[in-house]
């Protein structure tokens, strides 16, 4: 994993912006092969405004929630705040007490975790469309006093992964696929696998599959039951390291929306909102714009496999995005 590759990514996701809008993006003589990662239409301004005003922004205890905290304290730091983090708050209970409790001014939360966890909503019951699931999420914070922003592109969400040249050999690409062959595959996940829409319970009731066997497992041994063979399929996520890291690994297209939608919201307390002003809004929904699957599968594995720190990357990315200056 190099900065080059994660410019790349950037860059590429505004050339597709700029042709699905008609415009040309060329090149001059001076062109850097776009390695400057200026892939920003806009780039946050420190207002005079926000100075004094704290904000603290928290997250829970992974690799990805710390990338994405630290992604949005700088930007908001950017944006001329007083800014501290708490990035290692343990679970999302944890974190939504620390919010509720004004330890924190806000964390970026998951659409589907916030309304099965908070909201008591079924899994089969959240909703596969990233739009119609945050707007449940925001209605339900604001019966809470809290504020949900709009979500960020990318959907970590659970999905069905298999070698890729397992994948070839059966000629799967999408969920569907697997019908008349899934019988004679192992699948292997985590123990609440047998309980989730998106894992065993919705491949089993909503595509109507059935496996050789299912096998329980700690998560963080997925991948390593797919390399020594012991698994034919297993549940991964779908902006984990490894799959930006590597070809060697396929995860099937869930074709008939089962699973739920899994994208970024940034949760705030109102008094944090009311206090910072627009700024704060605007300023995290505008540098969660790039934060698709693949490029937080890359942020993911900076930190995972090169064993970057997570502030570092955060700026690399805000920096090559063009959100802020180097």
């Amino acid at each position: 994993m190099t900065r080059s590759k994660l410019s790349r990514l950037l860059f590429s996701l505004v050339a597709c912006a700029l042709l699905a809008l008609g415009i040309a993006a060329c090149g001059d003589d001076d062109d850097d092969s776009g390695d400057s990662g200026d892939t920003s239409a806009e780039t946050i301004q420190s207002n005079p405004d926000n100075e004094g005003i704290e904000l603290t922004v928290g997250s829970k205890n992974f690799t990805e929630q710390f990338v994405l905290g630290e992604i949005y304290a700088q930007a908001f730091e950017a944006a001329g705040y007083d800014v501290k983090t708490d990035l290692n708050l343990g679970s999302e209970q944890i974190a939504l007490k620390a919010l509720e409790d004004g330890e924190i001014s806000g964390y970026p939360e998951y659409t589907s975790t916030a309304l099965t966890s908070f909201f008591d909503v079924p899994a089969e019951e959240v909703p596969n469309d990233a739009q119609q699931a945050v707007d449940d999420t925001q209605a339900q914070f604001e019966e809470q006093g809290l504020v949900a922003f709009d979500p960020t592109p990318l959907n970590s969400a659970n999905a069905v992964g298999l070698l890729t040249e397992t994948a070839e050999e059966l000629d799967v690409s999408t969920i569907s696929d697997l019908e008349g062959v899934s019988e004679d595959l192992t699948l292997y996940g985590s123990p609440e696998c047998r309980q989730r829409v998106d894992c065993l319970v919705g491949l089993e009731e909503n595509y109507g599959l059935t496996f050789k066997e299912f096998v329980p497992i700690d998560i963080a041994l997925r991948y390593e039951v797919l390399d020594k063979g012991d698994a034919d399929l297993s549940i991964l996520f779908t902006t984990d390291a490894q799959l930006s890291e590597s070809d060697d690994y396929t995860t099937l297209e869930d074709d008939q929306e089962v699973f739920p939608a899994g994208n970024v919201t940034f949760v705030a307390s109102q008094e944090a909102v009311d206090e910072a002003g627009p700024d704060m809004e605007e300023t995290a929904e505008l540098v969660q714009g790039n934060l698709t699957n693949e490029v937080m599968q890359e942020l993911n594995a900076r930190v995972d496999l090169d064993k970057e720190d997570p502030a570092d990357v955060a700026h690399d990315y805000l920096t090559e995005s063009g959100y802020v200056g180097g």
